[in-house]
């Protein structure tokens, strides 16, 4: 069933997208995943997760089995791990195009960021209710009013509820606009989400990877982006033997992040006053 007045095959495209990101922006997700780098034992992932207190892993585990993104393999009664499932790990190489795009785009902290916190900042921005779908009618049709976005947008709702979440994406800005009552765009950090949400594309459609630079929408067949270090984790990691390119056909074994790195403390609280306009962190 659609859920926006666009194109059927496009209102397919946005719900695959959204349901890929809603599997992986729960709180610790993304690094219960990356502490999976072989199949471990419950105590083991425990280990690499200490912060998470007593109950916490266990749901997040079985909801991660039930995105088909982990797998429980019980060997024997008292010998049971958990592993990435083949759609888990081709999930992985979408991680690098976030921090790249992250580095790049988000507004910068008072200290370097590990690569894990940076890929969470993001997905707190792109999972906002009803943003991919506003993100791909503003890349479709450039300069947009409200009225035709909430048309586009959420065709059986009021006109007027299209600007709350709005306001929420020029305020994390990835939309521009002159002012009240003038038309909306993306923003340069919206426009550049064109490699992650062509790598969603092409992963949640269970195609390669490389053919998200072909997406109808976001693809830039023509453009080979330039390799780009990781300045958020420079303080926390070795240097890799070789740079990371932010492309569509990144590999899983080129990752260089490690359970020591990532995991060696817990992720601090945020105040409300860490929250500045045009980008926040939290």
């Amino acid at each position: 069933m659609a859920t926006t007045g666009l194109p059927s095959d496009t209102d397919a495209d946005i719900a695959r997208v959204s349901e890929a990101l809603a599997m992986i922006t729960p709180r610790w997700h993304v690094r219960i995943l990356l502490a999976l780098g072989r199949p471990l034992r419950y105590s083991e992932v425990a280990d690499k997760v200490a912060w998470l207190q007593n109950g916490q892993l266990h749901p997040r585990l079985q909801s991660l089995c039930e995105a088909g993104l982990v797998q429980r393999t019980e060997h024997t009664p008292r010998h049971v791990t958990y592993g990435h499932t083949d759609r888990g790990a081709a999930l992985l190489p979408v991680l690098p195009l976030i921090v790249t795009w992250a580095e790049e785009h988000l507004e910068k902290a008072d200290r370097p960021l590990p690569a894990i916190e940076q890929i969470e900042d993001s997905l707190t921005l792109l999972t906002r209710r009803h943003a991919a779908a506003i993100l791909w009618v503003l890349k479709s049709r450039g300069q947009t009013g409200g009225r035709t976005l909430a048309k586009m947008v959420m065709p059986d709702s009021d006109w007027t509820n299209v600007y709350p979440p709005l306001r929420q994406l020029v305020a994390d800005g990835l939309v521009d606009t002159a002012g009240i009552g003038k038309p909306y765009r993306l923003s340069d950090a919206g426009d550049a989400l064109g490699p992650v949400f062509g790598a969603l594309s092409a992963w949640s459609a269970g195609q390669p990877l490389t053919q998200a630079a072909r997406h109808p929408l976001w693809g830039r067949p023509d453009t080979a982006p330039a390799p780009k270090t990781w300045v958020s984790n420079q303080s926390r990691l070795p240097a890799p033997t070789a740079t990371p390119a932010p492309s569509t056909n990144v590999q899983i074994s080129s990752l260089t992040w490690q359970h020591r790195d990532l995991f060696s403390h817990a992720t601090p609280a945020r105040s409300g006053a860490a929250l500045a306009a045009g980008g926040p962190r939290r």
